[in-house]
């Protein structure tokens, strides 16, 4: 997403990103944790990813401890949930008839939570990470390259120690790292020199002043930021929570400043944000960032801890909890950027991960819900028009009056030129709100300011996962 400057100073989004919204739907596995328990079961409801999230919720509080997780499976578009039923079939009665596909597993919530811990105070080693599965019943470990010797032998014994079937561990490529970099979009200056970081998502603080989300890390490194690599300051964080979590209230400096709910995806097509909503696992998601552009992926877990190596400390370990865990690249500069879904909900900010986007990764992401509720922020414009989100003094070339994407959406023309076209072929004419699986320039009506030193010029903009 770029950031661009209209009358009144209206801030457009600035998010970072690696995906096509235009890309086919990833395709879940069957898992293989349990057997389904379809005897007699209700047939399950056909949902969106976000009613799937709606309807997990409500499982949870009506199954209590009974309820075991839950995943999104996109090739059936149906919820399955996890059960703890003992000799209560009641709880499986339950979730049925509330429309969702019931499987009944051996891990509780409370036993996978206690593995978590036993991870906690026996393997916190930068360059870990772990999370829920629910789709495995089980925690999932990872450990990347940095992960030897003895370090990966205690990693090894304490998986073991949790017993059979409770958790998983396997190596991934390249080390966890925070994605800060020197570079565009959102730009400070610190004694060690310039960093780069991208804007999330545009929200009013609790004292109704204009401000945005970006990573917690990114507000720790600097105070002010700017919106362009030598300008001045136009925003100063207000809160910033590193580690632990990993989110930055910042608000913008000028109280008249107008924002956007839009996410610039480039092309001159933007997706309107209507909310915001908890990940499920099995969901796709798309994810900005100023480095890397748009990408798409899914997410694989919940409630991740990733044990980072202290940028401060080289004998410290950064240990961040409560993140989503997904399959999307991202590459330095990233960081803080936006993660939503197609229909408009905005689920995560960019923390950090391994590998990068030419050889895939893991990537985590801090909970939008989460820090929301902890600044008293809440999504939303301050009364900005439609086509706010391109680059630095251009303007939108989607139709002004639509600004969300829709998902039902075959072609760019008309009213639906703010829409998410799959067959899009070019972001010429009327399929201008299109994105471009082809697109590999920013030229012509797309974002960008060209001059390359404060927005996303759309260069970046491919269809690669």
């Amino acid at each position: 997403m770029s950031h661009k400057r209209i009358p009144k100073r209206k801030a457009a989004i600035a998010v970072g990103g690696v995906a096509a919204l235009g890309a086919a739907a990833i395709l879940l596995p069957n898992a293989n944790a349990s057997q389904d328990n379809s005897a007699g079961a209700a047939t399950p409801k056909t949902l969106k990813a976000t009613g799937a999230s709606d309807l997990s919720s409500q499982i949870a509080g009506l199954l209590g401890d009974a309820f075991a997780g839950s995943y999104y499976d996109s090739a059936t578009q149906q919820l399955v949930v996890n059960v703890i039923s003992g000799d209560n079939n009641n709880v499986v009665v339950q979730a049925e008839k509330a429309g969702a596909k019931v499987r009944e597993v051996q891990n509780s919530t409370a036993e996978l939570a206690a593995a978590a811990k036993v991870l906690k105070t026996k393997a916190t080693i930068p360059g870990t990470a772990w999370s829920v599965d629910p789709k495995t019943n089980k925690i999932q470990v990872l450990a990347d390259s940095t992960v030897t010797g003895s370090k990966w032998d205690t990693v090894l014994s304490t998986v073991k120690s949790l017993g059979t079937d409770m958790a998983t561990v396997k190596k991934t490529g390249g080390s966890f790292k925070t994605l800060v970099s020197g570079g565009d979009a959102i730009f400070a200056q610190t004694d060690q020199g310039g960093v780069r970081c991208s804007l999330g998502f545009n929200v009013t603080a609790s004292d109704g002043t204009p401000a945005f989300l970006t990573a917690g890390h990114c507000g720790v490194a600097a105070k002010q930021w700017s919106d362009t690599q030598d300008g001045q300051p136009i925003a100063t964080v207000d809160q910033a929570v590193f580690p632990a979590n990993d989110f930055s209230l910042v608000k913008y400096d000028d109280p008249a400043t107008q924002t956007t709910s839009d996410v610039n995806v480039g092309n001159g097509q933007t997706v309107q944000i209507t909310q915001a909503e908890d990940a499920t696992v099995g969901t796709q998601v798309f994810r900005m960032g100023s480095t890397t552009g748009l990408h798409d992926g899914t997410v694989t877990g919940l409630d991740a801890t990733v044990n980072f190596q202290s940028e401060t400390d080289p004998n410290g370990v950064d240990t961040v909890n409560g993140l989503i865990q997904t399959d999307v690249c991202a590459e330095a500069g990233d960081s803080g950027g936006s993660l939503f879904t197609q229909d408009g909900g905005a689920v995560g900010l960019t923390s950090g991960g391994s590998g990068d986007c030419t050889s895939g990764g893991e990537t985590f992401f801090q909970p939008v819900t989460a820090a929301l509720t902890a600044t008293g922020a809440t999504l939303g414009d301050a009364g900005a028009g439609a086509g706010a989100g391109a680059g630095a003094g251009d303007t939108a070339t989607a139709d002004p009056s639509a600004t969300a994407a829709d998902p039902s959406a075959t072609d760019g023309t008309g009213d639906q030129s703010g829409a998410v076209d799959p067959s899009a072929t070019d972001g010429t004419g009327d399929q201008s709100g299109a994105v471009d699986p082809n697109a590999t320039d920013g030229t012509g009506d797309a974002t960008g300011d060209g001059t390359g030193t404060g927005a996303d010029d759309g260069s970046s903009l491919t269809s690669n996962h």
